[in-house]
């Protein structure tokens, strides 16, 4: 359900379960992540959704049931490490969004350098009226200001592309947003890789993410009955 290809010196990868929006299981996640942390070789990583959304966050048809829990922990485990590994990457990751990244869908841009977004698509994190913390993805938006952050990680609703432009989360907009993330990931290797690199890595070191807190903090809310209860009624209105 991760589709690969390797255009030159560019890891394209796609999300490619659009029967369900692209809603991401851990074996998805396992394997973006196996992609993302064999791709040091290439000089730009271009992460895309296949279909008419880009992620709309977990399958949590998972998340309910006998081995629910189970599920969930691995989702946001494997969410937490693909994020990781498109940070430590040395070359950049331009990810494309389009219709809607919701919930996980939402926290894999935290691990984009470039973001690029069509002006009405749906972005955020309405988790936390499920009974779940988007805490695996508060480290990684340092780029949007620190009251806006906070206001997304607490606020179930969604925002549009433009409004998500604004707050940071997003860094450009596009009717197209595919295709316009495609030219920009093809601009990027003409540079240097080792200016790209190094400045990267510079980037990381100004900006440390304390990925495993996050991600404790998500994880330490799996199993209560809260999130038993709103799971499960989530799940009876779909």
């Amino acid at each position: 359900m991760i589709a690969r290809e390797r255009i030159g010196t560019i890891e394209r990868l796609v999300l490619s379960r659009p029967e369900r929006r692209n809603a991401l299981t851990p074996a998805m996640l396992d394997d973006l992540a196996t992609h993302l942390e064999n791709a040091a070789d290439a000089h730009a990583v271009l992460l895309l959704g296949e279909g008419k959304a880009f992620c709309a966050g977990f399958d949590l048809d998972l998340c309910v049931g006998e081995g629910g829990d189970d599920n969930l922990r691995a989702l946001l485990a494997g969410l937490s490490r693909c994020i990781v590994a498109m940070r430590a990457l040395p070359c950049p990751v331009v990810l494309g969004v389009q219709g809607a990244a919701i919930a996980g869908g939402c926290a894999l841009l935290g691990g984009g350098d470039i973001v690029i977004a069509s002006p009405d698509a749906k972005l955020g994190y309405p988790v936390t009226r499920l009974g779940i913390s988007p805490a695996v993805s508060a480290p990684f938006l340092r780029a949007i200001p620190d009251g806006q952050g906070r206001r997304l990680m607490l606020d179930p609703g969604l925002i549009d592309g433009r409004r998500a432009h604004e707050t940071g989360l997003v860094h450009e907009l596009s009717n197209e947003p595919a295709a316009h993330a495609m030219e920009l990931t093809e601009r990027l290797t003409a540079k240097p890789p080792h200016a790209l690199a190094a400045t990267k890595r510079w980037l990381n070191e100004l900006a440390p993410a304390d990925a495993q807190r996050g991600l404790d903090t998500s994880l330490s809310l799996v199993g209560n009955a809260e999130s038993h209860e709103r799971l499960a009624s989530a799940l009876k209105k779909t």
